[in-house]
């Protein structure tokens, strides 16, 4: 099986986070997803950098938006707004470089589970926030569905369509995550019922009951199934692995589907 859209995203903590992008396109990658976490974070210092990769690469650039420690359904307002500081600044440093920007909903504290209603309509309207910014900026906001942890938005088809609709913005659509939708049991159910809402996609495997972020074929995803469901998709698939090596498990096992 030829895929032509496929992205690598290093989920991994690493010391040089971007070295390692050059040698994408003789893996198979068209296209690199750069992770707003820890070193591979964007600044005015690595920002050459990326520039450099793309210049001298095809390579298509994606955005995932940070999620560790954000809260987009956060009530504590000095931190919400601090977040959404953040949020905007890394929009801002991928203007120009990124047309799609992954974004986690959020999800419920221990003082939004008393009030989640409040906490889902802060949710909303940091996301319309976020989209409002990113539009002047030519990016899309592409919420991402979440994994079988407590208290988290968006883990079931029927809410993450809520979110969209609720959301009402042009340039907002959704991150279907597969191996997310695999630990609720509904990969089937999400490209059914948000299959036209999807603009980009995550691919990794597990067994159906953690995100285990395997590579493909060593979990009980039925890949051969979906990728035959997916005929008319146009959008990325990003592969989120730990390393290189697991990157190359995904090509060879998408070569021999």
């Amino acid at each position: 099986m030829n895929i032509r859209n496929l992205s690598y995203s290093s989920r991994a903590a690493v010391e040089d986070p971007f070295n390692w992008a050059y040698s994408l396109e003789d893996m198979g990658y068209t296209g690199w997803e750069i992770v707003q976490e820890g070193s591979q974070c964007l600044n005015d210092e690595n920002l050459a950098q990326v520039r450099d990769i793309l210049e001298t690469t095809d390579l298509t650039l994606t955005m995932h938006l940070p999620f560790s420690d954000m809260n987009m359904a956060g009530l504590n307002s000095g931190i919400h707004n601090e977040v959404m500081r953040q949020m905007k600044y890394y929009l801002e440093m991928a203007s120009g470089l990124v047309e799609l920007a992954v974004l986690h909903p959020g999800y419920l504290s221990p003082y939004g589970g008393q009030v989640p209603e409040k906490a889902w309509q802060v949710n909303i309207e940091s996301i319309q926030q976020l989209c409002d910014f990113a539009v002047d900026r030519g990016i899309l906001i592409a919420v991402e569905n979440m994994p079988e942890i407590p208290k988290i938005f968006g883990k079931v088809p029927d809410e993450m369509l809520d979110i969209l609709e609720q959301v009402d913005r042009d340039n907002v659509g959704m991150t279907l995550d597969v191996g997310h939708a695999n630990t609720m049991g509904l990969v089937d159910e999400f490209v059914d019922k948000c299959f036209d809402h999807i603009k980009h996609m995550h691919i990794h495997d597990n067994h159906g009951t953690h995100d285990e972020h395997l590579p493909l074929g060593q979990g009980s995803i039925d890949w051969k199934k979906l990728m035959g469901s997916l005929s008319g998709y146009k959008g990325r698939l990003v592969t989120e692995m730990g390393s290189l090596d697991e990157g190359r498990q995904c090509i060879e096992f998408l070569n021999n589907l």
